[in-house]
């Protein structure tokens, strides 16, 4: 063999090895994998994440606080998804675990075509599994192993894997409560409370409390704890 022949054969490695490296830096940017199937990430992750911080329905944390932080968001929305990652951890192991506010998360579907029934049903499930203490699980893991929106990955496989990995105690009656019509009114509610907050898109926060309210549009953890100091 030539040595232009093992030349072009050395070029060749070299380019595919830089290529699996792009790759690999990409995957691991992305969280591992491209989400929306049944092989959860994050489960362990999550559990730990709220670990001793008790949930009350919506609520996580002391709901005898001053301060309510309401994030306003819906579950297919990839936005939604990086303030999940990169916001809400750090409030949950600061103001939260501090009891310095309570954290609040309202179903505000608004993703797809009306009735927006992906989204519809993504909320209806983690309505669901607030009736067993874990909601917060259940939004948290699925916005881990959230798929690219609209693009029906929603379906009664994933939402039922996610439950499980949730931690939902009991799957039979988390598909009863799913059904439930009453998450109707608790969707519809959350939509008239975000319009007449003034939101327009998510995710949103509004953060009340003995010194007033303030309402804000993808903030950063930052944002929020400041608007924590001024209404405390």
């Amino acid at each position: 063999m030539d040595r232009r022949r093992l030349t072009q054969i050395a070029s060749g490695a070299a380019f595919l090895a830089v290529c699996a490296v792009a790759v690999l830096i990409v995957v691991s940017q992305a969280g591992g994998g491209s989400g929306g199937d049944t092989e959860l990430e994050d489960v362990g992750l999550v559990r730990d994440e709220l670990r001793g911080v008790p949930q009350d329905g919506t609520v996580i944390g002391d709901t005898r606080t001053d301060v309510m932080i309401t994030e306003y968001g819906d579950l297919q929305c990839p936005i939604c998804r990086e303030f999940s990652i990169r916001t809400i951890p750090g409030l949950i192991d600061g103001v939260v675990r501090e009891r310095r506010a309570s954290l609040d998360f309202r179903q505000w579907v608004v993703i797809g075509r009306e009735p927006h029934a992906q989204s519809t049903l993504a909320a209806k499930a983690a309505l669901a599994a607030a009736e067993q203490a874990r909601y917060w699980d259940y939004v948290e893991l699925f916005y881990r192993n959230q798929g690219a929106e609209e693009s029906g990955y929603v379906t009664d496989e994933f939402l039922t894997a996610i439950a499980k990995g949730a931690g939902v105690p009991d799957i039979g009656r988390w598909n009863r409560d799913r059904d439930d019509p009453r998450w109707d009114e608790v969707l519809a509610r959350a939509d008239a409370e975000a319009a007449s907050l003034g939101f327009t898109g998510t995710p949103s926060v509004v953060v009340e409390g003995p010194g007033g309210r303030q309402t804000l549009g993808v903030p950063t953890l930052e944002d929020i704890e400041e608007a924590v100091r001024a209404v405390e």
